[in-house]
């Protein structure tokens, strides 16, 4: 029950958070920078959103 009072204090809870949120982050950035293979595909993902520009004005001409 002492744990529960414990949680329910914002000056403990907000720091508890920021760990939590932090660590998750780092996770995120582990995940998606950590392989290579990962690393390589998310750089050819980066071009998409252009891809439809580049289309239209091929189009155009």
């Amino acid at each position: 029950m002492d744990l529960l009072m414990w949680f329910s204090k914002p000056e403990n809870t907000k720091p508890l958070g920021l760990v939590i949120f932090f660590v998750t982050f780092i996770g995120i950035v582990i995940y998606a920078y950590g392989s290579k293979k990962r690393s390589a595909q998310l750089e050819s993902y980066r071009n998409i959103p252009f891809l439809d520009d580049q289309e239209d004005t091929k189009d155009k001409q």
